[in-house]
């Protein structure tokens, strides 16, 4: 039907039409899920609260998250992407403003435990959505270019949080940190009902397709699909495969938490003490880390290489963090760790998605990808609570930092164990 202009013409119609908004989207999903990084700035002597406190409350949310995971992402399935991503937002953003009542450590608990409990189902909502309309040759750079709104949240996130707790500090008797919760939830909500006036369930029913682009798109979708591995979905649970794909996201994502909910407290720790010269040193790593996550994903998807892309890049994070660690009192070779650290965690966790993307199809990959998700999240339960343990129980956070190395490698040694393992039989 069409030759290779006329097919990256097609793409580029569709990628236009769904990352730019998406991109938005997760980028408020995050910065709603980190932003009490920066709250801790202030809440902690406020509210009187010890690092091992925040780190638990911080962490509590994924407890929330992964018992909703599974269950919310078979949902999406039935009732379809527009409908339940709108309810997913619309639900957390109402929360995270609510994080601004936060009057005591129940209270803390509480609020994050429900926020993790709305947000379940929204990124491997999104990882499943994009499998209705990319094939798995071009999900490598795709998922990259919309996880880059991971990076941009500590670009945009750190000044706009750092400003906004100096800025409305004291305003109508507020603290800064309550107007940071209040102002980066409300356009979770606004965002939400965009969303089901936005988002297409299919290309078959998007209307801004020809007939002939819908034909040529599904036609890709159905070839790729000849390929998956259409488990029931109780089998889910005991594949090896998946387990494995599991186990690299959790160690991986441990990383990924330790640079959000952390980075604020390592600057601020050689010698920075300004909350928005602290937010815009915090924006260095998520900028160098987003151009690394898109031209990791385009060379991957040009070689068809997956594996050794994130063994070699989950090595690169563990060098940043035990960078960071050693040098933790120098404020430029600290940052410079975080961000090599950056660069290697943020740009393999969007090259996993590409592993169990080509593996599972149908029901079970909603279930499946929702399984990796809610286990890989449980890292953002366990890596702020043992981070803020070793910091109160050392004074120093150089030994979480280590701890950190240690698990993002931890994730390339089980990126291995899959190359190793022999093919499914479908």
């Amino acid at each position: 039907m069409a030759d290779a202009l006329q097919v990256e013409n097609i793409y580029k119609k569709v990628t236009l039409r769904l990352i730019p908004f998406l991109f938005i989207c997760y980028l408020a999903a995050y910065l709603d899920r980190v932003n009490v990084g920066f709250a801790k700035l202030q809440m902690l002597s406020d509210l009187k609260f010890s690092e091992t406190v925040y780190g638990l409350g911080a962490g509590i949310f994924f407890i929330g998250y992964f018992l909703f995971e599974v269950p919310s992402n078979i949902l999406l399935e039935k009732i379809g992407p527009r409908v339940w991503i709108a309810r997913i937002m619309i639900t957390w953003g109402v929360l995270s403003s609510c994080m601004m009542f936060v009057s005591s450590e129940t209270s803390y608990y509480i609020l994050r435990f429900f926020l993790g409990v709305a947000e379940a189902g929204f990124f491997p909502g999104i990882i499943l959505y994009l499998t209705y309309w990319y094939p798995q040759d071009r999900r490598g750079r795709i998922v990259a270019l919309f996880m880059t709104a991971i990076a941009f949240s500590g670009v945009v996130g750190g000044p706009l949080s750092g400003w906004i707790m100096e800025r409305f500090s004291g305003m109508y008797g507020l603290a800064g940190w309550k107007w940071l919760f209040l102002l980066e939830g409300l356009p979770s909500v606004i965002l939400g009902v965009a969303t089901f006036l936005y988002l297409d369930d299919t290309v078959l029913k998007a209307k801004w397709l020809s007939a002939e682009e819908k034909s040529y798109l599904q036609s890709r979708l159905d070839a790729d699909a000849v390929s998956k591995v259409e488990l029931p979905i109780a089998k889910i649970f005991t594949d090896a495969r998946v387990w494995l794909f599991s186990g690299i996201y959790f160690f991986i994502v441990m990383g990924l938490y330790g640079i959000g909910f952390w980075l604020p407290n390592i600057i601020k720790a050689a010698g920075v003490t300004d909350v928005f010269h602290n937010g815009l040193l915090s924006a260095i790593p998520y900028f160098v880390a987003a151009v690394a996550m898109v031209l990791v994903g385009k060379n991957s998807d040009r070689t068809g290489e997956r594996h050794w892309h994130m063994i070699i890049l989950t090595l690169v994070g563990a060098a940043g963090f035990w960078l960071s660690s050693v040098f933790s009192n120098n404020i430029v070779i600290a940052l410079l760790g975080i961000t090599i650290a950056a660069v290697g965690v943020l740009s393999s966790i969007a090259l996993s998605w590409s592993l169990p993307t080509a593996y599972l199809a149908g029901s079970a990959a909603a279930a499946g990808i929702a399984m990796i998700n809610s286990i890989g999240n449980l890292s953002g339960f366990v890596s702020p609570f043992i981070v803020g343990w070793i910091k109160d129980a050392t004074g120093s956070l150089s030994g979480g930092l280590y701890f950190l190395a240690a698990s993002i490698a931890m994730g390339g040694v089980l990126v291995l164990c899959t190359k190793l393992l022999k093919p499914a039989k479908v």
